[in-house]
């Protein structure tokens, strides 16, 4: 079975950094903490209102990450230029309301196909690995492939819902949901990563599954650092991840 790859999110470092206004904790001291602990890669969403990592967070990281970046983004003209100068790995378009408090969903790569093309051939163009960050629907796999975006992101953020709520039932049924989405993402020719909302608790159902390839994964690490340390919450989770794929 293929090696099951770990992105951690690192913009909570940045929010509770910008909740004072000064210039601690570093997101590039965490970046290069977890990479020392086992990452893969590091993600950053550079928000519309920048309510967490900034542009020189993303210039930073950019010019310093030895590991791969992934640039989570609205599908604006405002980012696509940042990208196109950034330069990362990886840009993962996702949805983005301004008053959401986290993205709550996947984007809609079926009904926006005709605005979300020029961005994914721009991006592409600049040798820019593409994701589409979207729900595990069919059709969205569909649309995702059809735009030219190699990856996709199955949102998992439903699963961990109903997982969180007790509602063991549901949970299961979403669970199978992503499992079946998977499955058919890499039977059409995508590389399927996935994230939002995975903890300690609920990793291994989808780490266990032989299609994804990659889990981005950062608010709970970030939480569990106040008590752990960060170096200790990525090791963890790592840990979780290879016992699901042994």
């Amino acid at each position: 079975m293929t090696n099951l790859r770990l992105g951690v999110n690192i913009d909570h470092v940045a929010t509770v950094r910008n909740a004072r206004g000064g210039a601690y904790p570093d997101p590039m001291r965490a970046a290069k903490m977890a990479e020392a602990a086992g990452a893969d890669g590091i993600t950053a969403h550079l928000r519309e209102d920048r309510r967490h990592i900034t542009d020189s967070d993303i210039e930073k990281l950019s010019r310093e990450l030895k590991i791969p970046l992934n640039f989570e983004m609205a599908a604006t003209d405002e980012m696509i230029a940042i990208a196109l100068k950034a330069k990362p790995h990886a840009a993962c378009i996702v949805p983005e309301k301004r008053e959401e408090r986290t993205t709550e969903g996947g984007i809609d790569a079926v009904g926006q196909h005709n605005r979300l093309a020029p961005m994914v051939r721009q991006l592409g163009g600049a040798k820019i690995r593409v994701s589409m960050f979207i729900e595990p629907d069919r059709a969205q796999l569909d649309a995702s492939r059809a735009l030219g975006a190699p990856v996709v992101e199955l949102h998992t953020g439903a699963y961990a819902e109903a997982g969180f709520a007790g509602d063991k039932k549901k949970e299961a049924q979403l669970l199978e949901k992503v499992r079946e989405a998977a499955a058919y993402g890499a039977s059409i020719g995508l590389e399927v990563h996935a994230g939002h909302g995975l903890t300690y608790d609920n990793v291994k159902p989808i780490a266990a599954i032989p299609e994804i390839r990659e889990l981005n994964i950062g608010h709970f690490l970030i939480g569990e650092a106040i008590f752990v340390g960060l170096e200790a919450s990525i090791k963890r989770m790592r840990q979780l991840m290879d016992e699901a794929r042994a």
